[in-house]
């Protein structure tokens, strides 16, 4: 972690750890990188109980050199009879980008127990897809109140063949219509719709392959390098891969089709 980065994160550590009711404080990959890195944001992951402060405090609290503070207060819909929040204040110390994620305890052991043993409700958290599991599961603990974030990392690391197959075969059939679509795409000769099913399909199929290797689906900047970097591919996947993301106007759509074609057959092998 960069010297700047632990300032910050110190800072919001200990103004926030203060609140009743929050229980850990997680710090996001974004803010491993150099702050001079386009890809550099300081992302905090806050699990609570109960509730928070209000937005005009919260502004008081984070200190007199936040510029261009803004929060996100939405419903995120449960399966209990009450929705439940998220709350994402995002602001600037200076020029680096600062997001603080306030994320209901309730809500996370819901969504943690449909993955670990309530199945049948799976079809909840098929479409959000795995991404809030990867950052609860590897996110660098700053603050941890009772180890409550220990018990659902054990939790996560146990999940039953039973998820990692549902959740496979619900990509795996996203994967399977955007190759569809790509195919009507160029035979109709509409590029617009090529590019967009050929992103969807491309996405599609990474997250089958995390499916498969067991992993969670990390933020989409990281998807090329973790996908490559997966114990389980089908053969001459990377090249494939690499030809399938290249920009070189001699690599028609009709070739990307063919190309789709041959990695979706060999992820459906696996």
């Amino acid at each position: 972690m960069k010297f700047k980065t632990k300032l910050l994160c110190d800072r919001f550590t200990a103004i926030i750890s203060q609140w009743p009711g929050v229980e850990c404080i997680a710090l996001n990959e974004a803010a491993l990188p150099d702050t001079l890195d386009p890809y550099f944001a300081l992302i905090l992951d806050i699990y609570y109980n109960g509730s928070i402060p209000g937005a005009e405090e919260r502004n008081r609290l984070y200190g007199d050199d936040v510029a261009a503070f803004e929060t996100d207060q939405g419903n995120q819909a449960g399966t209990s009879e009450k929705p439940v929040r998220q709350t994402k204040d995002r602001f600037l110390i200076g020029d680096i980008p600062v997001r603080l994620e306030f994320k209901s305890l309730d809500m996370i052991e819901e969504l943690v127990d449909i993955a670990d043993s309530r199945l049948d409700m799976l079809w909840f958290i098929k479409d959000s897809g795995t991404y809030g599991f990867y950052r609860l599961a590897g996110g660098e603990i700053l603050y941890d109140r009772n180890g409550w974030i220990l018990g659902l990392r054990g939790k996560l690391d146990n999940l039953s063949d039973r998820f990692w197959q549902i959740m496979r075969s619900a990509h795996q059939s996203k994967m399977e219509h955007f190759l569809s679509d790509l195919g009507a795409a160029v035979i109709q000769g509409d590029d617009f719709y090529s590019l967009i099913t050929a992103a969807g399909f491309i996405k599609s199929a990474c997250l089958t392959l995390f499916c498969i290797n067991r992993c969670f689906e990390p933020s989409h900047r990281a998807y090329y390098t973790q996908t490559l970097n997966l114990r389980v591919l089908p053969e001459s996947f990377k090249g494939m891969f690499e030809n399938f993301l290249h920009s070189d106007p001699a690599i028609t759509m009709e070739r990307k089709f063919s190309l789709a074609q041959l990695i979706a057959r060999g992820i459906v092998a696996l």
